[in-house]
């Protein structure tokens, strides 16, 4: 390596910042008493030391000219190594920038990457010297210069997005009209054949599972596993280097910025899945690959009782601390580079009650909430929450700030246990389907904050849910204790795949009827990627390990899976066209111009639900009838009511046929565009005209529209 020098440099930004002349580097710790700069040659042997003499308010930096993008360097910090007070500096473990863009190789996993003598109790904590630098990955200095070629953000008003939950990998793994040296890539998912799919099903935005750089912990690696899903994050600049077919250096921030602009240029918004909430360092007895050994005590949240341990609110070990400015600054910084240099449109945040948590309460005016609510850019991003967390109070659906969206963990139970369990009530299952006014409206929120679901990646697809009652995670090396015990599934009497016919057709009506209430509901809908075409994992309901067929899309489809994939596209299909499904406001039951409410609940028999009825335990069949006045005439969502169809929406929860007086059509008919008791959710008359009732069959949903043209 030839003989290199460090000149003064300047201490923002932080991380390594390429000028075309050389790069600078910047650290922060206020840990260290020492911070050194290691560079790598091109295969990541030979390693020369240099010391970052300078430092500014602890940000430890210097400039190296002549060095160029490609280039590998980590760090060594020597400071106190005391865990009883929290701190873990380790001068002989390789660590990686918490603001490196790019992450090159994976932990060789072995006593080297433990800044402790592992083995010894827990207590004692005595400090290794054996080196790391030859099992730690290194960080790549990259060139972030990108031509986008006046791509435009497709900017999806939230009353008409829908959003695909997809992983990058598991996609297109096994697509067979994708070119096999981008199947599981980047480049896959921005493949003509990939985006395509998207396009068929009418999606606005996909959400994908964390592509930030992560870990394979050590005891998946010894079971010959993988943290397939990623959500152990180790770098949150750097996209994930496995999920690039450009395996050059630097080559997955190009390819990441590539499947961007396609999907924008196809009008599909990119939301990531983000895991701020703790890193893949684990717990005391975890590994030192970052953070831990860079100022452990300023990135983690630690025992007030006892500083060697931290305060684990995630389940995974630790978590950041989002009152320390550090770790405040670090997620700021890197969701503003995931928008002004990626490209993407918004974020999901993984047990996202841990960020907003206090010194221990959660806190909907906590400092992580208002440096969002302040920064002009990132405030103009979709934000998604996954409202919980593991620690004290963290379950806060419906508690999280205006201008954020929320996983509603009700809306799935609801659904579920509506249909599945035959358990809950119809009034429970109304509210669901008019946004979750009873937990957003009081509070000033809107109907497209519920990120409305039935399925995610964590837990049963559809498909499983229908076919199993139990978990099947053997597979997973943990005897099966892991995952969801209470999944409110329905498995028709028998266990797993079946022959019997019956069964079949039962479950098939269960999935339409579980997939026509997800897509027919206010607010804005999440699917889950792969449910349209009938995906299993076999019974697996925590595949977080299964980096194989039980996780990837299997895009040979039955003749049962081409009409399911056909009966989400009708869904979708009417979501488009009928405005009053997906309204940006609340619907206030108050009439419109021509004396109608904007919505009437009705009885079979057509007359209006006297409000004591929704307490009737024996209810089990209701209409919602929509007038044209449902669709809002709204400056954000563009949509008119002038030419609005009248919707009816027939739900029958119990088990016998169900007939329902339709309202006067007024010269234009009522016309069946849904009825989940067929083989393909199609009404068995077509589009004809029904006339003035309508059988629904037990456990089933009829969608019903009225051309409103003909009575102008």
């Amino acid at each position: 390596m030839a003989k290199t020098r460090v000149r003064t440099g300047r201490p923002y930004p932080l991380g390594a910042t390429w000028d075309g002349k050389g790069v600078n580097f910047a650290l922060h710790s206020a840990a260290a008493d020492e911070v050194r700069l290691c560079l790598f040659d091109a295969d990541g042997g030979q390693e020369r030391q240099l010391p970052l003499t300078h430092r500014q308010h602890h940000v430890w930096y210097g400039y190296v000219p002549d060095l160029a993008p490609g280039a590998l360097y980590a760090y060594r910090v020597k400071g106190a190594y005391d865990p009883g007070a929290g701190r873990r500096c380790n001068p002989h473990k390789l660590l990686l920038d918490p603001y490196a863009r790019a992450i090159a190789g994976r932990p060789q996993w072995g006593s080297a990457l433990y800044g402790y003598l592992p083995g010894e109790e827990a207590e004692d904590f005595s400090c290794s010297l054996e080196d790391s630098a030859a099992a730690a990955p290194k960080c790549v200095v990259v060139d972030n210069a990108f031509d986008w070629q006046g791509a435009a953000r497709p900017r999806t008003p939230w009353s008409k997005t829908v959003i695909y939950e997809a992983h990058v990998k598991g996609f297109t793994q096994a697509h067979p009209e994708v070119p096999e040296p981008l199947r599981g890539s980047y480049a896959g998912f921005a493949s003509a054949p990939a985006i395509a799919h998207l396009k068929r099903l009418g999606i606005t935005a996909v959400e994908l599972l964390p592509v930030h750089a992560f870990v394979d912990d050590q005891r998946l690696a010894e079971l010959g596993l993988v943290n397939y899903w990623g959500y152990n994050s180790i770098g949150f600049f750097a996209p994930e280097s496995r999920y690039a077919a450009d395996r050059s250096p630097g080559g997955a921030v190009r390819e990441f910025k590539q499947m961007v602009k396609a999907l924008h240029e196809a009008g599909i918004e990119v939301i990531l899945d983000v895991v701020y909430n703790h890193t893949a360092e684990g717990n005391h007895l975890g590994p030192t690959l970052s953070f831990k050994g860079i100022d452990h005590a300023s990135y983690y949240r630690l025992s007030p009782q006892d500083r060697r341990y931290n305060v684990d609110y995630t389940g995974c070990g630790n978590t950041l601390n989002t009152t320390s400015p550090v770790v405040l600054r670090l997620i700021m910084d890197s969701l503003r580079y995931w928008v002004s240099e990626m490209g993407v449109d918004g974020f999901r945040f993984d047990l996202a009650s841990a960020l907003g948590r206090g010194a221990v309460e959660f806190d909907p005016h906590s400092a992580f909430f208002a440096a969002i609510a302040q920064d002009p850019l990132l405030s103009t991003v979709k934000l998604i929450a996954e409202p919980w967390d593991l620690g004290p109070g963290g379950y806060r659906v419906g508690g999280y700030p205006h201008g954020w969206a929320e996983w509603n963990g009700a809306y799935r139970d609801t659904v579920r246990s509506f249909w599945c369990q035959r358990e809950g009530h119809l009034t429970q299952l109304a509210q669901r389907l008019c946004g979750s006014a009873d937990i957003y409206e009081p509070g000033g929120r809107l109907p497209t904050d519920s990120i409305n679901l039935v399925t995610v990646h964590d837990g049963f697809t559809l498909a499983d849910l229908t076919a199993y009652n139990h978990k099947h995670n053997e597979a997973n090396g943990e005897d099966n204790r892991d995952g969801e015990n209470h999944n409110r599934g329905w498995n028709g009497g028998f266990e797993g795949p079946t022959d019997d016919e019956l069964v079949q057709a039962q479950r098939a009506r269960m999935r339409r009827n579980l997939m026509a209430t997800l897509l027919l509901s206010q607010g804005t809908p999440l699917l889950l990627g792969g449910d349209e075409l009938g995906r299993t994992q076999q019974g697996n309901n925590n595949g977080y390990c299964q980096d194989n067929q039980i996780s990837w899309f299997d895009w040979h489809l039955t003749p049962e899976g081409q009409g399911t994939l056909a009966f989400v596209e009708r869904l979708l299909a009417l979501r488009r066209e009928l405005p009053s499904l997906r309204r940006p406001r609340f619907f206030t039951g108050q009439p419109g111009p021509d004396g109608e409410k904007d919505i009437t609940w009705r009885l079979p028999d057509g007359s209006e639900m006297p409000p004591e009825r929704w307490h009737d335990p024996g209810l089990t069949a209701v209409a919602a009838h929509l007038s044209r006045w449902a669709a809002v005439d709204d400056e954000a969502d563009g949509d008119a009511t002038d030419s609005a169809m009248p919707v009816l929406l027939l739900i029958n929860g119990g088990e016998e046929p169900a007939y329902f007086q339709l309202p006067a059509a007024e010269g234009a008919a009522w016309r069946a565009r849904i009825d989940t008791c067929t083989a393909t959710g199609l009404p068995a008359r077509g589009d004809a005209p029904v006339g003035e009732g309508y059988t629904a069959s037990g456990r089933s949903i009829v969608l019903l529209t009225q051309d409103a043209r003909e009575n102008d």
